[in-house]
Order: structure tokens, then sequence, then C-alpha cells
């Protein structure tokens, strides 16, 4: 009952009764999937595809249209990041209604369960897909326009249900509101942001504005590489205490738009889990309220013994103090979970950074070298692992920290509330005398040993004894007395070391960059896995000086090309017959596929061996060409044909 409340509230519209001019949400959802598949058709049909494919030569009006449309590059693209991560802050509502089976409007056998999640999630990315295809495609005025268009459309529909029936019970007055509304701003951002896509867009086509040149590499990373080139300064500036035990800001790192776009709908996931938290809370404790007040009317009316009459006001305090330690604890869980996830921002850097020195040491042996096909598939993995783990580690952290409370509660305040503090301090005292005994105990071993049992210091410089035993037959004895005692202080230890594993891996379920197993068992540990795999992923693409050197390389091939390209339009050549002759010869080995539409056309001699890809007979004939072009040009004797053709390109 209580969850069917709690999805009521976050999950499913309200009723006619309740609100007679709210609007379905989930029936809009469906809708808009046919505006999203005609944007993305339209988005397909502008694009042209870089290889033929055999449709192309059945129907060759196409040109190549039709191609893939690209909504996010999540490898190493760094434009447009904000914009990409308020675009997942605006589907964080319809990835929350996914853990509800209310939005979907038939039903299903329990079996088909992941079959259906799986259609749903396919619906939601369909139906949010026209934001990122129109922030991404390389056509800006149309891709603009429609996602000014689409996101107008969102907007009036989420506005209107929100403002029309923004009251609810659990929340008061403006429920919805609060719910929505990181939603709401998160496409008004997107109208801004489509709104100035498309006026620059119109000012580079009116030529009032220069479009940014695309390239390999980013200024960031170009600063990076510079500052390992430069000599390291001997005095440099001490970190601040907020820079050494918080974070140190880098100005040659920037995060990749897979991250932020994760981090953002992490954190909007926490505010609406913490306002399902509170409001789940709230029915629980009044639904146990209710029970005790019927029990204790039974407890009155029947006359029960005395013993149930003592146990109503216990109950009733522990209801309280739940109560209480619960909401407190809620806002100590949320902001636990936020500081996790600026955390793996962190360590997401120090990470890489970390690899891109060739340090591998802070990793298990086993992940030094995973697999490229577990690289490639942690990366599609990882976002959606990340925010799971995040919203449940919330849960399980808050739990963590209601034991903790309760614990508090019970031993220090209650019985200070009731007079009890002798009592308090005393049992308090036994349980620190006793763990301050077995610490003493094994402290005690090590000082005997470092004392008595070990040789004295080769050099006066060392810092500790040598290896090497001294007084071997009183550490014998030594070794016999203790371990009768060890044996029954090792009981008292596998206990602690039980609860200190189970509440450190509780406590940090939701850091999936650090594993929870035990060492030699992290491959068991899934969402460890495939943090490794995807930063391995990240380090081999967006490594600044891999990146670095292939954009040399690209850049020397291109100055190349250009420089002979020059060469052959500005040599001052004193026969025109030589010039149109090394014109020709470079335009058929930039373009094969010219070579048989030429009017004089050469066929590949009987010993050159015949290729089977036509490309590859192309460029065989441009070849021959050329070498009949040198031969043409070293003897006088040259057919006019040659010089018709010629000029003809």
């Amino acid at each position: 009952m209580i969850r069917n409340q709690v999805e009521h509230v976050f999950f499913r519209t309200p009723t006619v009764e309740e609100c007679q001019s709210g609007i379905s949400m989930e029936l809009f959802l469906h809708l808009s999937l046919v505006p999203a598949v005609l944007i993305a058709g339209v988005l397909s049909f502008l694009q042209r595809r870089a290889q033929k494919l055999a449709i192309d030569h059945r129907l060759p009006f196409l040109r190549g249209r039709f191609a893939i449309v690209v909504p996010l590059d999540t490898i190493g693209s760094i434009s447009n990041r904000w914009s990409y991560g308020f675009a997942f802050g605006a589907v964080s509502s319809s990835v929350l209604l996914l853990f509800s089976e209310n939005y979907i409007p038939f039903t299903f056998p329990n079996w088909a369960k992941a079959l259906v999640y799986l259609i749903g999630a396919l619906e939601v990315g369909l139906a949010y897909f026209p934001f990122f295809a129109c922030l991404s495609t390389p056509f800006r005025i149309p891709g603009a326009a429609l996602g000014i268009l689409y996101s107008l459309c969102w907007i009036i529909v989420t506005v209107w249900d929100t403002f029309t029936c923004p009251s609810g019970k659990i929340l008061g007055k403006y429920q919805k509101l609060i719910i929505q509304l990181p939603c709401i701003l998160s496409l008004i951002f997107l109208l801004g942001r489509f709104i100035y896509i498309l006026v620059k867009a119109v000012r580079i086509h009116l030529q009032l504005d220069q479009e940014d040149p695309e390239e390999l590499m980013h200024h960031h990373q170009m600063q990076h590489v510079k500052s390992l080139l430069k000599k390291t300064p001997e005095h440099s500036k001490p970190l601040s205490w907020f820079q050494r035990r918080v974070y140190e800001w880098d100005p040659y790192f920037k995060f990749p738009n897979r991250i932020l776009g994760t981090a953002i709908i992490s954190l909007i996931g926490l505010y609406t889990m913490t306002l399902a938290d509170y409001s789940l809370s709230n029915v629980a404790f009044d639904q146990v309220e209710r029970w005790k007040n019927t029990l204790q009317h039974l407890v009155t009316s029947c006359n029960q013994t005395e013993a149930l009459g003592v146990m109503i006001p216990q109950l009733e305090e522990f209801i309280n103090v739940s109560r209480k330690s619960w909401l407190a604890t809620t806002i100590f869980a949320s902001l636990n979970s936020v500081a996790y996830t600026f955390h793996v921002l962190a360590c997401y850097r120090k990470h890489l950074k970390r690899l891109w020195k060739g340090q591998k040491g802070f990793l298990p042996e086993k992940f030094h070298q995973p697999k490229s096909a577990i690289s490639v598939a942690s990366v599609a993995r990882y976002s959606g692992w990340q925010i799971a783990f995040t919203l449940w580690g919330y849960i399980i952290v808050h739990f963590v920290h209601f034991l903790f409370a309760l614990l508090v509660a019970y031993v220090f305040i209650i019985p200070i509330q009731h007079g009890k503090i002798l009592t308090m301090l005393s049992n308090l005292g036994i349980i620190i005398l006793t763990i301050g005994l077995l610490v003493a105990l094994v402290i005690l071993q090590v000082i005997l040993v470092q004392i008595f049992f070990l040789q004295d210091k080769m050099s006066p410089t060392d810092k500790q004894k040598p290896l090497a035993l001294n007084n071997r037959k009183a550490f014998h004895c030594f070794n016999y007395f203790f371990f009768f005692y060890n044996v029954v202080m090792g009981i008292s230890n596998c206990i602690i070391r039980l609860l200190c594993s189970i509440v450190v891996g509780t406590w940090l379920v939701s850091r999936i960059d650090r594993t929870i197993m035990q060492r030699g068992y992290e491959g068991m540990d899934t969402g460890y896995s495939t943090w490794i795999g995807m930063i391995f992923a990240d380090h081999y693409h967006n490594n600044p000086v891999m990146v670095c050197f292939c954009q040399l390389l690209v850049s020397n091939i291109l100055e190349r090309h250009n420089a002979t390209y020059s060469t052959f339009n500005n040599t001052a050549f004193v026969n025109s017959r030589v010039r149109r002759r090394w014109a020709l010869l470079y335009t058929l080995l930039r373009n094969p596929h010219l070579i048989p539409l030429r009017k004089h056309h050469l066929s590949a001699p009987a010993s050159l061996p015949v290729s089977p890809s036509p490309q590859s007979d192309m460029v065989v004939q441009a070849w021959v060409m050329a070498s009949q072009t040198q031969t043409g040009q070293a003897a006088p004797q040259s057919s006019p044909e040659t010089d018709t053709s010629a000029e003809n390109f």
C-alpha cells in the first residue's frame, strides 16, 4: 500500500477527480514518438553517407542520403558539454519513470518484465532523441529550428501540467512544481541554447561571423602537452588547504559530455529520490502510528495485562525516535551521495592522469590490460550503472545512517532524558575498557617483540630494526603462552572484521570507482570492472600526447597535399604541354573514378595483375596513365588525343 501511494505521487498522473485540467504526461510521452521520428528522419535525410551502399546504385537520386544520426559522441567530444548535460537533465524525470510500471498502457506477464523494461527504455530514448540530435547535427540552421519547436512543445506541456495541477497530498500546494523544477529548468536552458545556435548559424551563413575550425586536438589538450614540455620551476607556489584536501583545479583537463551528463542526471535523481524518501517515510510512520493507536485501543478496551500496558509507551517512544532519526539522516545521506557524485568526478580525473603518465600501480594486476571488447562495452554501460549505483547507494547509506542514529539515541540521548546518566556512563566505560584492553594487548605484543626479540640496528641511520630474531628460546615461550589468548581474542576480532567489512561495503556501494571485494576477487565486482574498462577506453582515445601526435600527422599530410597542389599550379613550366600532363596526372591519381570517363581510355596491360576490386582497377589504370604520361613527356612524339583529353580535364 505504501509503495502504491508513493508511485501515485511521483509516477502517476492525477486522476480526473483530483485534477480536472491535468495532462497525462505518460500519454504525451507516447505521442511524442511521432514528431521524434519525423525529426530524426529529416536530420538523417540532410546527412550523406561517406561510403555508398547497394541501395545507392538502385536509387541514385538519393545521393547517399539518410545517413545515421549520431545523438552524442560518448568517447571524447567536449563541445556543447553543458548543453548535453541539461539535455540529460530533461531526460531525468522519464528515466526515473522507468522504475515504475504504471506508465505502460497494457498488462504483461511477470516473465516478460525484462523485455518490457527494454521496450520502455527504447521508447524514452527515442522520445528524447531530438534534443541530442539537434545539438550534434552539422546542419545547424534546420537542427536548431527543429530543436526550438520540439523544446517549446515539451515546455508548454510540462508547464501546463505543473501549474494546472500543482498540489499534492504529501508535499503540499506546490508538490508538482517541486518535483518538475529541474526538468523545466533544463528544458528552458535547451530552448535558449537552440536559439543561440540558430542566431550564430544565420550570422555565419550571412558571412557576419566565422565558423570555428574542427580539429582533432582541443585547446586544453594542447596546453597540457605544452605544460609537459616546460621545465618544472624549482620554487612553485604552495597549495592551499582546499587544494590539498578537497580539490585542485586543473585548467588543462575537461570532462567529456558523457561524464558531465551522468553527474547531472545523478544529482537530479538524488533530488527526486530524496523527495520520494521523505514522502515514503511520512506515509510509513503515519501508518505505524495508526497501528499503534489501534493496538492501544485494544489494550484499553480488553483490559490486557500490565506487560502490554508497559510495551505501548516503549513502542510509542521507539516510533518517535525512529521518525526523528530517519528524517535527520535523510539530510546526511543526501549530502553524502552528492559528495560521492563529485568525488567520482575527481577520481575520474585522477585515474586518467595516472594512466597518461603510465602509472598502473593503483589498479589490480588483472586489470592492467583489459580486453578491448570489455572496455568499449563499459563505455556504454557506465552512465546507466553509475546512476543506478548512486540512487541505490543513497537508499543503502541512508539505512546505515539510520542504524547509527538509533544506536546513538539509545546509548546516549535516551538514558540522559530518563535520568540514567550514571548507568549510561558505567555501561559505556565497560565497553571502552574492554576494547581498550584488547587493543592494549595487541600493542603490547608488538612492543615486546620490538624490545626483546629483534636484533639491534645494523646502522644508527636505519629507521627500524632488521627482520632478524634474537632470544629465540624466550620467543618460543612467548608464542606458546600467547597462543591460547590469541585464540580467544581472534573470535572477537573476527566479528569486528565482519562488521567493519559490512559497514564499509554498504557505505561505499555507490562508489563505482572503488571495489568492495577482497583482493583477488575484484573481477566479481561488475561495477568496478565497468569503471576500469571505461577509463582505459577514454585513456586510449583521449590521451593528449596521442591526440597531439595524430594532429601533427594530419597537419603534415594536409600541408604536403596543399604544397603539392600549389606546386602544380604555380611552377613556371616553359612547356604548357608538360604543365597540362602534370595536372592530368595529379587529377587522375586523386580521382581514379574519372579514368573510365576519359575519351582516350587506356586499359591495363596483360602483365599487370587484375584486381578483383573496381577501385583497385582504377588505381592500376591511374598508375598506367601516369607511366604513359611520363613516357610521353620524355618522347617528343606524343598523341594529340592525350593533350586534348588533358585540356578537357
